[in-house]
């Protein structure tokens, strides 16, 4: 037990230390050719009222995302609004202030426990859940990617790469790739003959590999095998939701407004910066080049991943350096500070202790 502790000890200081890392340089590359005394300067321009309305439609986002995550978990469990807002604001709490995006497992984890539904089922709506946010992404960026003009002479250095449209246009065609392999073992999964036949060779190949002839182990091993096969069959319980297009479609819209939302949020506070004169579908491309960024392992909250991402997204469309820098930094304070808030306050009504649902998350 000690050992075992140990060791989820070191995993979790060298996911922190690579995300610390990850962001120090980020932050590093992202502000080291911005003339510092010009970067303090402009935030002094800056009418910081806009930041009231950009937060309250920022917060408008997460009640869609809540109202989305009731449809997704209807299969499983037909669960109330507050239930299922609880867990979802703490999962992006713990996102916050922990490393390694643990608070995607929070969610399900403090959902079963507290409505008593298999972990595995709603793990299996959270991933849902990211697959209609990472299609929505993409249509917006494929949308964005043949109306909105991209400078062809812009370019940046980021580390070793050299970000410019063509690099643009490379994450373009691998993105649509991604989700199209990620949107097929989704559906295959959902068909039972494709379970039954993965069952069959998992159970064929605990067989192959078994090497002990002790008849004790062998059954421990053949009663692993079963468990993976039931969790796959309750991961497919949790994508029972595809085989709806009725709820598809409302799931498909509910993503799209929220990325909608936090592109107005973006571009709501953008209204008290001088020199940032984008449009809203010129914020949701600065939005969805952040996305991309803050796929890379990063610290709590994406810090460097995010500011990097915000400032090579404005530089294609002609902002200064010291300008979007001072726009991305604030409004990622903006967006995180009253999640946190606001999840705590979560944790403190449902009696989650956050140091006791990391240990689960772990276990």
């Amino acid at each position: 037990m000690i050992a075992t502790n140990k060791i989820r000890g070191t995993r979790f200081i060298l996911s922190l230390i690579t995300g610390v890392l990850f962001s120090a340089i980020a932050l590093y590359l992202t502000f080291k050719n911005i003339p510092l005394q010009d970067f303090f300067s402009y935030l002094e321009t800056v009418n910081y009222w806009w930041a009231i309305p950009s937060l309250i439609i920022a917060i408008l986002s997460f009640l869609v995302r809540v109202v989305r995550w009731q449809v997704i978990l209807s299969p499983v469990k037909k669960t109330g609004f507050m239930n299922a807002f609880h867990p979802l604001m703490i999962g992006f709490m713990i996102n916050s202030i922990f490393p390694g995006r643990i608070g995607e497992i929070a969610r399900p984890a403090i959902f079963y426990k507290k409505e008593n539904v298999p972990f595995s089922q709603v793990l299996a709506t959270v991933i849902s859940e990211r697959m209609f946010d990472i299609v929505a992404l993409l249509l917006l960026f494929i949308f964005i990617f043949f109306t909105v003009e991209i400078d062809p002479d812009i370019g940046i250095n980021f580390g070793d790469y050299y970000l410019d449209k063509d690099s643009l246009e490379n994450i373009f065609y691998k993105s649509i790739i991604a989700c199209i392999l990620l949107v097929i073992g989704v559906f295959l999964i959902s068909i039972k003959k494709v379970r039954n036949i993965i069952s069959t060779m998992i159970i064929k190949l605990s067989r192959i590999f078994s090497t002990s002839e002790n008849k004790q182990i062998q059954k421990k091993e053949n009663g692993l095998s079963f468990k993976i096969i039931r969790i796959i069959d309750n991961i497919a319980s949790g994508l029972e939701i595809i085989k709806s297009p009725k709820k598809v479609i409302q799931i498909f819209l509910l993503s799209l407004l929220v990325w909608f939302l936090m592109a107005l949020s973006f571009y709501i506070m953008a209204l008290g910066y001088p020199g940032i004169d984008l449009s809203i579908l010129e914020m949701c491309a600065v939005l969805v080049i952040i996305c991309f960024f803050i796929f890379l392992p990063s610290v709590p909250g994406f810090w460097g991943l995010y500011e990097a991402g915000g400032v090579f997204g404005m530089l294609v469309f002609g902002i200064p350096p010291e300008v979007s820098a001072g726009f991305i930094l604030v409004n990622h304070v903006v967006q995180i500070v009253p999640t946190i808030i606001i999840g705590l306050i979560s944790a403190m009504i449902v009696g989650v202790s956050i140091t006791k649902a990391t240990k689960d998350i772990e276990e």
